[in-house]
């Protein structure tokens, strides 16, 4: 999204021999001129992950990435993740991606955008009942996706969510005429984020990152199994981070090639039944994040055990080795599987 120029104001040509001459006596120390006639207006910025190279160093750290960051609101967006619907868009400029079962045994993803934002992310697709829970922990997020079953829609609505979807905001969203519905939806970060000027900031979500932890065990590889969906998170020392692979496939970015994340966690969950149904009769499973449990994080080529720590839905999520201390994570991109129990 980039801004447009407005109208340009004439300047005659009398006025331009005499703005010349003056500058020309200025030049040559006889006469005080700005040397400016009036001109275009300056484009309006774009708000995006990369600064000008004039702008200030940011002054923190992002809570969810751990590298410099300027404070910069939450945008959540729900990602379709059926063949279909790869090579994704955008997902190489997430700061965080959450791994979710849903129906008939796949997986969606939510990625979540703050230092960081690309052009356009997607495909969008539906959100769950499992998200509310989830994202309450980043305050009061924009949460971008194409619609809901009507009887969760009012949870949504209830939610501390500020809802972007084609029916509110037409003009935050773009079919691509190159795949076919419903794997064709693509969100723009920078009109997502600009439907709320009053968005809160990132906040501190729980995560702590810096230098590796003492052990851990060297690993190659790593896969995580859903009913229908499997992930392999293969460790890169020329990327220093994790490649990843969806049901046996490289994953990859249309806009910024393979997806490879500095750290994976994978957040062993209970997975239940929830209140909703699909269209087609099949119940929506709800994914618990709160509470505690076991966990595996992958950083630096090697796996640590863990266990993780979320007392109430208001809160944070704790990563912490077997004997208490916290786990830090290696700064950068950041997957969290919840994957099943067992």
């Amino acid at each position: 999204m980039t801004g447009e120029r407005g109208d340009r104001t004439p300047l005659g040509r009398p006025g331009r021999v005499l703005t010349a001459l003056l500058c020309a006596l200025t030049a040559a120390g006889l006469y005080g001129c700005s040397g400016q006639g009036p001109k275009d207006p300056a484009p309006t910025p774009t708000p995006t992950a990369s600064p000008a190279t004039s702008a200030p160093a940011p002054t923190g750290r992002s809570p969810f990435t751990g590298l410099p960051a300027r404070p910069a609101p939450v945008l959540a967006v729900k990602i379709d993740n059926v063949a279909a619907a790869r090579p994704h868009t955008g997902l190489g400029e997430a700061d965080l991606v959450y791994v979710e079962q849903v129906e008939g045994g796949v997986t969606r993803l939510l990625a979540v955008y703050s230092s960081r934002l690309p052009e356009l992310t997607g495909p969008v697709r539906s959100a769950r009942e499992s998200d509310i829970a989830l994202l309450a922990a980043f305050g009061r997020p924009v949460l971008g996706y194409s619609g809901a079953q009507t009887a969760l829609t009012p949870l949504l609505e209830a939610a501390p969510l500020h809802l972007v979807t084609e029916t509110t905001a037409p003009e935050v969203f773009r079919r691509s005429p190159d795949r076919a519905a419903p794997h064709n939806l693509y969100l723009r970060p920078a009109r997502a984020l600009a439907t709320d000027p009053g968005a809160e900031n990132a906040r501190d979500v729980g995560f702590r990152f810096g230098a590796a932890p003492v052990g851990g065990t060297p690993v190659d590889s790593s896969t995580v199994r859903f009913p229908a969906a499997r992930y392999t998170f293969t460790w890169s020392a020329a990327d220093s981070a994790w490649r990843v692979a969806m049901d046996g496939r490289e994953a990859r970015a249309t806009d910024t090639g393979p997806l490879t994340p500095e750290t994976v966690v994978v957040q062993r969950v209970t997975i239940r039944p929830s209140d909703f149904q699909d269209r087609y009769g099949s119940v929506s499973p709800y994914t618990e994040t709160t509470g505690s449990g076991s966990a595996l994080v992958l950083r630096d080529g090697r796996s640590y055990e863990a266990r993780w720590s979320r007392p109430s839905t208001a809160s944070g999520t704790t990563f912490t080795t077997p004997d208490g201390k916290p786990l830090a994570f290696a700064p950068g991109q950041t997957w969290v599987v919840l994957a099943p129990r067992g």
